[in-house]
Protein backbone atom coordinates (compact mmCIF):
# COMPACT_ATOMS: atom_id res chain seq x y z
CA UNK A 1 0.00 0.00 0.00
CA UNK A 2 1.29 3.39 -0.73
CA UNK A 3 2.01 5.77 2.53
CA UNK A 4 -0.89 8.21 3.18
CA UNK A 5 -0.08 11.57 1.69
CA UNK A 6 -0.07 14.33 4.59
CA UNK A 7 2.36 16.35 3.40
CA UNK A 8 1.92 19.59 1.15
CA UNK A 9 4.50 22.06 0.09
CA UNK A 10 3.78 25.32 -1.42
CA UNK A 11 6.25 27.72 -2.87
CA UNK A 12 5.70 31.43 -1.93
CA UNK A 13 8.87 33.59 -2.30
CA UNK A 14 7.78 34.80 -5.38
CA UNK A 15 8.27 38.36 -6.01
CA UNK A 16 4.96 39.37 -7.95
CA UNK A 17 6.21 41.39 -10.34
CA UNK A 18 3.26 41.14 -12.78
CA UNK A 19 1.22 42.68 -10.19
CA UNK A 20 3.09 45.80 -8.66
CA UNK A 21 2.32 48.06 -7.08
CA UNK A 22 0.28 46.32 -5.35
CA UNK A 23 2.51 43.28 -4.24
CA UNK A 24 5.03 46.14 -3.31
CA UNK A 25 4.20 45.39 -0.12
CA UNK A 26 1.94 42.24 0.12
CA UNK A 27 2.92 39.03 -1.13
CA UNK A 28 1.10 38.02 -4.08
CA UNK A 29 -0.38 34.71 -2.23
CA UNK A 30 -2.74 37.01 -0.39
CA UNK A 31 -4.12 38.68 -3.45
CA UNK A 32 -7.84 38.05 -2.48
CA UNK A 33 -10.58 36.27 -4.87
CA UNK A 34 -14.00 37.89 -3.57
CA UNK A 35 -12.94 37.56 0.40
CA UNK A 36 -10.16 35.20 0.49
CA UNK A 37 -6.41 35.25 0.03
CA UNK A 38 -5.07 32.85 -2.63
CA UNK A 39 -3.04 31.06 -0.14
CA UNK A 40 -6.23 30.35 2.04
CA UNK A 41 -7.82 28.42 -1.29
CA UNK A 42 -4.85 26.49 -1.88
CA UNK A 43 -4.65 25.19 1.82
CA UNK A 44 -8.28 24.41 1.91
CA UNK A 45 -7.94 22.70 -1.26
CA UNK A 46 -4.82 20.31 0.43
CA UNK A 47 -7.30 20.11 3.46
CA UNK A 48 -10.15 18.58 1.81
CA UNK A 49 -7.35 16.07 0.23
CA UNK A 50 -6.44 14.22 3.77
CA UNK A 51 -3.04 16.95 3.79
CA UNK A 52 -2.48 17.65 7.45
CA UNK A 53 0.82 19.20 7.53
CA UNK A 54 2.25 22.27 5.45
CA UNK A 55 5.64 23.82 4.46
CA UNK A 56 5.80 27.43 2.96
CA UNK A 57 8.61 28.09 1.00
CA UNK A 58 8.84 31.95 1.57
CA UNK A 59 11.41 34.91 0.95
CA UNK A 60 11.48 38.57 2.62
CA UNK A 61 8.92 40.71 3.40
CA UNK A 62 6.25 37.12 3.16
CA UNK A 63 5.55 37.14 7.12
CA UNK A 64 1.90 38.24 6.65
CA UNK A 65 1.09 34.65 4.80
CA UNK A 66 1.97 32.67 8.01
CA UNK A 67 0.19 35.78 10.21
CA UNK A 68 -2.93 34.79 8.23
CA UNK A 69 -3.24 31.53 9.69
CA UNK A 70 -2.27 32.53 12.80
CA UNK A 71 -5.05 33.17 15.48
CA UNK A 72 -6.02 37.16 15.87
CA UNK A 73 -6.90 37.59 19.48
CA UNK A 74 -7.95 41.19 19.36
CA UNK A 75 -10.13 40.54 16.33
CA UNK A 76 -12.21 37.61 17.20
CA UNK A 77 -12.54 39.34 20.85
CA UNK A 78 -14.12 42.60 18.98
CA UNK A 79 -16.20 40.02 17.09
CA UNK A 80 -17.55 38.56 19.32
CA UNK A 81 -18.02 41.65 21.35
CA UNK A 82 -20.13 42.85 18.53
CA UNK A 83 -21.90 39.82 18.47
CA UNK A 84 -20.16 38.91 14.50
CA UNK A 85 -21.26 35.33 15.54
CA UNK A 86 -21.22 33.96 11.87
CA UNK A 87 -18.47 35.89 10.65
CA UNK A 88 -16.45 34.77 13.88
CA UNK A 89 -17.26 30.79 13.20
CA UNK A 90 -16.36 31.35 9.27
CA UNK A 91 -12.92 32.85 10.42
CA UNK A 92 -11.98 30.31 13.25
CA UNK A 93 -13.09 27.20 10.21
CA UNK A 94 -10.15 28.48 8.23
CA UNK A 95 -7.95 27.73 10.88
CA UNK A 96 -5.43 24.90 11.06
CA UNK A 97 -3.64 22.62 14.05
CA UNK A 98 -1.40 24.13 15.69
CA UNK A 99 2.08 23.41 14.75
CA UNK A 100 0.79 22.10 11.51
CA UNK A 101 2.55 24.74 9.22
CA UNK A 102 6.37 24.83 8.84
CA UNK A 103 8.40 27.95 6.96
CA UNK A 104 11.64 27.88 5.42
CA UNK A 105 13.30 30.41 3.62
CA UNK A 106 14.26 30.55 -0.37
CA UNK A 107 17.03 33.25 -0.27
CA UNK A 108 17.92 33.54 -4.09
CA UNK A 109 14.99 33.06 -6.68
CA UNK A 110 16.93 30.13 -8.31
CA UNK A 111 13.70 28.16 -9.58
CA UNK A 112 10.47 26.27 -8.36
CA UNK A 113 13.08 23.18 -8.48
CA UNK A 114 15.03 25.14 -6.09
CA UNK A 115 12.13 25.95 -3.89
CA UNK A 116 10.98 22.16 -3.35
CA UNK A 117 15.03 21.38 -2.47
CA UNK A 118 14.77 24.20 0.38
CA UNK A 119 11.77 21.99 1.88
CA UNK A 120 14.17 18.88 1.76
CA UNK A 121 14.18 18.04 6.03
CA UNK A 122 10.13 18.94 5.94
CA UNK A 123 9.45 16.53 2.79
CA UNK A 124 12.22 13.23 4.64
CA UNK A 125 10.87 10.27 3.40
CA UNK A 126 7.19 10.91 3.06
CA UNK A 127 5.20 11.37 -0.58
CA UNK A 128 3.95 14.94 -1.14
CA UNK A 129 1.94 17.33 -2.59
CA UNK A 130 2.88 20.61 -3.98
CA UNK A 131 0.50 23.27 -4.66
CA UNK A 132 1.21 26.19 -6.78
CA UNK A 133 -1.12 29.09 -4.99
CA UNK A 134 -1.39 31.08 -8.43
CA UNK A 135 -3.15 28.54 -9.90
CA UNK A 136 -6.70 28.79 -8.40
CA UNK A 137 -8.83 25.66 -8.86
CA UNK A 138 -12.57 25.45 -8.91
CA UNK A 139 -13.31 21.70 -8.96
CA UNK A 140 -16.26 19.97 -7.01
CA UNK A 141 -13.49 17.63 -5.86
CA UNK A 142 -10.65 19.22 -4.52
CA UNK A 143 -8.16 19.21 -7.32
CA UNK A 144 -5.32 17.87 -4.84
CA UNK A 145 -7.95 15.11 -3.63
CA UNK A 146 -8.07 13.99 -7.19
CA UNK A 147 -4.69 13.58 -7.36
CA UNK A 148 -4.49 12.03 -4.01
CA UNK A 149 -6.73 9.71 -5.16
CA UNK A 150 -4.68 8.87 -8.37
CA UNK A 151 -1.54 8.26 -6.02
CA UNK A 152 -3.35 5.59 -4.07
CA UNK A 153 -4.28 4.26 -7.73
CA UNK A 154 -1.02 4.39 -8.86
CA UNK A 155 1.59 4.32 -6.63
CA UNK A 156 3.73 6.97 -7.78
CA UNK A 157 4.15 10.01 -8.92
CA UNK A 158 1.14 11.96 -10.47
CA UNK A 159 0.82 15.77 -11.72
CA UNK A 160 -2.07 17.68 -12.98
CA UNK A 161 -2.55 18.13 -16.69
CA UNK A 162 -4.01 19.85 -19.19
CA UNK A 163 -4.21 20.25 -22.90
CA UNK A 164 -3.64 24.12 -24.18
CA UNK A 165 -3.39 25.39 -27.94
CA UNK A 166 0.67 24.21 -29.40
CA UNK A 167 1.54 28.00 -29.88
CA UNK A 168 1.01 27.90 -26.17
CA UNK A 169 3.13 24.92 -25.07
CA UNK A 170 6.57 27.04 -24.79
CA UNK A 171 5.63 28.21 -21.43
CA UNK A 172 4.91 24.84 -19.15
CA UNK A 173 6.11 21.36 -18.83
CA UNK A 174 5.13 19.03 -20.87
CA UNK A 175 4.06 15.56 -21.46
CA UNK A 176 5.77 13.13 -23.64
CA UNK A 177 3.02 10.54 -23.82
CA UNK A 178 3.48 6.49 -23.18
CA UNK A 179 0.04 5.71 -23.10
CA UNK A 180 -3.08 7.67 -23.09
CA UNK A 181 -5.78 6.27 -21.23
CA UNK A 182 -8.25 9.04 -20.90
CA UNK A 183 -8.52 10.25 -17.46
CA UNK A 184 -5.07 8.82 -16.76
CA UNK A 185 -1.99 9.43 -18.55
CA UNK A 186 1.23 7.33 -18.19
CA UNK A 187 4.49 8.93 -18.95
CA UNK A 188 7.74 8.01 -20.61
CA UNK A 189 9.24 12.14 -20.32
CA UNK A 190 8.90 15.73 -19.77
CA UNK A 191 10.09 18.88 -21.53
CA UNK A 192 10.76 22.12 -19.51
CA UNK A 193 9.18 25.04 -22.25
CA UNK A 194 10.07 23.67 -25.07
CA UNK A 195 9.94 25.12 -28.56
CA UNK A 196 6.79 24.52 -30.34
CA UNK A 197 7.92 22.50 -33.21
CA UNK A 198 9.80 20.33 -30.77
CA UNK A 199 7.04 19.88 -28.26
CA UNK A 200 6.45 16.02 -28.04
CA UNK A 201 2.24 16.89 -26.75
CA UNK A 202 -0.15 19.71 -26.17
CA UNK A 203 -0.78 18.19 -22.09
CA UNK A 204 1.04 20.56 -19.53
CA UNK A 205 1.89 20.59 -16.37
CA UNK A 206 0.13 23.27 -14.02
CA UNK A 207 0.66 23.76 -10.26
CA UNK A 208 -0.68 20.82 -8.90
CA UNK A 209 1.77 17.85 -7.90
CA UNK A 210 1.57 14.23 -6.20
CA UNK A 211 5.53 13.60 -5.83
CA UNK A 212 7.88 11.08 -4.21
CA UNK A 213 10.61 12.12 -2.15
CA UNK A 214 13.28 10.89 -3.99
CA UNK A 215 12.95 13.72 -6.61
CA UNK A 216 14.50 16.27 -4.07
CA UNK A 217 17.93 13.83 -4.21
CA UNK A 218 18.02 14.77 -8.23
CA UNK A 219 17.22 17.88 -7.04
CA UNK A 220 19.96 18.45 -5.11
CA UNK A 221 22.88 18.42 -7.92
CA UNK A 222 21.67 21.75 -9.17
CA UNK A 223 21.60 21.56 -12.67
CA UNK A 224 20.48 24.55 -14.23
CA UNK A 225 17.45 23.43 -17.43
CA UNK A 226 14.90 26.57 -19.03
CA UNK A 227 16.41 30.20 -17.78
CA UNK A 228 18.76 29.12 -16.25
CA UNK A 229 16.85 27.95 -13.06
CA UNK A 230 16.95 24.90 -11.11
CA UNK A 231 13.71 23.18 -13.03
CA UNK A 232 11.17 20.84 -10.76
CA UNK A 233 10.39 19.53 -14.30
CA UNK A 234 14.04 17.93 -14.91
CA UNK A 235 14.18 16.51 -11.21
CA UNK A 236 10.79 15.01 -11.83
CA UNK A 237 11.80 13.52 -15.71
CA UNK A 238 14.64 11.26 -13.76
CA UNK A 239 11.96 9.42 -11.66
CA UNK A 240 10.39 8.05 -14.98
CA UNK A 241 11.67 4.73 -15.61
CA UNK A 242 12.35 4.31 -11.69
CA UNK A 243 8.88 5.00 -10.69
CA UNK A 244 5.12 5.32 -11.84
CA UNK A 245 4.39 8.73 -13.26
CA UNK A 246 1.33 9.86 -14.35
CA UNK A 247 -0.62 12.57 -15.47
CA UNK A 248 -4.01 12.70 -14.52
CA UNK A 249 -6.80 15.19 -16.46
CA UNK A 250 -8.37 16.92 -13.70
CA UNK A 251 -12.18 17.71 -13.77
CA UNK A 252 -12.59 21.71 -13.01
CA UNK A 253 -11.12 24.73 -13.90
CA UNK A 254 -7.91 26.25 -13.20
CA UNK A 255 -7.81 30.40 -13.05
CA UNK A 256 -3.56 31.67 -13.93
CA UNK A 257 -3.92 34.45 -11.20
CA UNK A 258 -0.41 35.33 -11.84
CA UNK A 259 -1.71 36.93 -15.01
CA UNK A 260 -4.15 40.00 -14.50
CA UNK A 261 -6.64 39.08 -16.92
CA UNK A 262 -6.81 35.42 -15.24
CA UNK A 263 -7.25 36.91 -11.74
CA UNK A 264 -9.64 39.14 -12.91
CA UNK A 265 -11.80 36.32 -14.48
CA UNK A 266 -11.41 34.52 -10.97
CA UNK A 267 -13.22 37.38 -9.63
CA UNK A 268 -16.26 36.98 -11.47
CA UNK A 269 -16.00 33.18 -11.59
CA UNK A 270 -15.68 32.23 -8.15
CA UNK A 271 -18.81 35.52 -6.98
CA UNK A 272 -21.08 33.48 -9.35
CA UNK A 273 -20.61 30.55 -7.13
CA UNK A 274 -21.38 32.49 -4.25
CA UNK A 275 -25.45 32.94 -3.24
CA UNK A 276 -25.06 36.15 -1.83
CA UNK A 277 -22.85 37.59 -4.62
CA UNK A 278 -24.36 35.59 -7.69
CA UNK A 279 -27.69 37.72 -7.82
CA UNK A 280 -25.55 40.98 -7.69
CA UNK A 281 -22.99 40.17 -10.14
CA UNK A 282 -25.30 39.08 -12.95
CA UNK A 283 -26.95 42.22 -12.90
CA UNK A 284 -23.90 44.56 -13.34
CA UNK A 285 -22.12 42.34 -15.57
CA UNK A 286 -24.27 43.52 -18.71
CA UNK A 287 -23.10 47.24 -17.99
CA UNK A 288 -19.87 46.16 -18.83
CA UNK A 289 -20.37 44.26 -21.89
CA UNK A 290 -21.19 46.89 -24.68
Amino acid sequence: MPKPLKKAVLPVAGLGTRFLPATKALAKEMLPVVDKPLIQYAVEEARDAGIEQFCFITGRGKTAIVEHFDVAYELERTLKERAKDQILADLRASAVEPGSITTVRQQVPMGLGHAIWCARTFIGDDPFAILLPDDLMQCDVSCTKQLADAYQETGGNVVAIEEVPMERVNKYGVLDVLEDKGKLVSVKGLVEKPKVEEAPSNLTIIGRYVLMPEVVHYLSAMEKGAGGEVQLTDGMAKLIGKQPFHGLRYEGRRFDCGDKAGYLEAQIAFALKRPDLAGAVREFLPKYMG
